[in-house]
């Protein structure tokens, strides 16, 4: 389990420190899969049919189905590169540091004892809803938000097998099925941005309300030009 936090929070500090897009998603299928593999090294051999479906269905939406979803939105959006984040990308990782010794700290004040939750992985989960959060709000693009997004989702996933494997399954597949809905809403969601308005940076869609207040036609009264050129042919005449 210990190997499997290590890549866990590797990865998230690849996500912090990468602006290509395709190697995020790429990142994400690869925690999806080490997520996947968490239940079973959890249950220390006691296998049971749930811990095999919520492994399987793990691996499959998190691993394979998701990250193609994110690939499709990337493929119709152009879009190679996270550019101009909030935050630097190295100022993101002296971030996730410290992000990550906030986990460390979270976790030892639990006082949990390695037989009732295993440290390591549950430090390295916090870490990932952290970064989730963290790239949320500090990048730009709207796709690089929904992986965000998935990633947060991803370390929650990560808190809950770490605290028990007695969660009943078939609410976690609940949380994968809202988690599906949530990502392709948002890829149908990205796709027609892109086309009506030829980019999918969230900060430039804050600007949508002033433009459609300037773009408003003057309304009917003195000021109107038309009506000043009536008032003239009348006066002329």
């Amino acid at each position: 389990m210990n190997i499997i936090s290590v890549l866990l929070i590797l990865s998230c500090l690849l996500l912090l420190g990468s602006s290509r897009l395709h190697v995020a998603i790429r990142v994400v299928a690869a925690q999806g899969l080490l997520l996947g593999i968490l239940p079973i090294i959890r249950s220390m051999g006691d296998f049971t049919l749930g811990i095999w479906v919520l492994a399987l269905t793990t691996i499959v939406a998190k691993g394979v189905l998701l990250p193609w979803l994110m690939s499709v939105c990337l493929r119709h959006t152009g879009i190679r590169r996270e550019i101009e984040p909030f935050i630097g990308f190295g100022s993101s990782l002296l971030y996730g540091t410290a992000l990550l010794a906030l986990a460390v700290w979270i976790t030892a004040r639990l006082h949990l004892t390695p037989a009732q939750v295993p440290a390591v992985p549950l430090a390295s989960s916090f870490f990932a809803v952290f970064v989730g959060l963290f790239l949320m709000v500090t990048r730009r693009k709207a796709i690089t938000q929904s992986l965000a997004y998935l990633v947060m989702e991803n370390g929650v996933y990560g808190v809950g097998v770490s605290m028990s494997l007695d969660f009943p399954f078939v609410v976690e597949l609940g949380i994968l099925l809202d988690v599906f809905v949530g990502v392709f809403l948002m890829g149908n969601l990205l796709f027609h941005l892109d086309r009506e308005f030829e980019h999918v940076d969230a900060d430039k869609l804050t600007e949508l309300s002033d433009v459609s207040d300037v773009a408003q036609p003057p309304s009917a009264g003195i000021d109107h030009p038309r009506g000043r050129g009536c008032h003239m042919v009348e006066e002329d005449a």
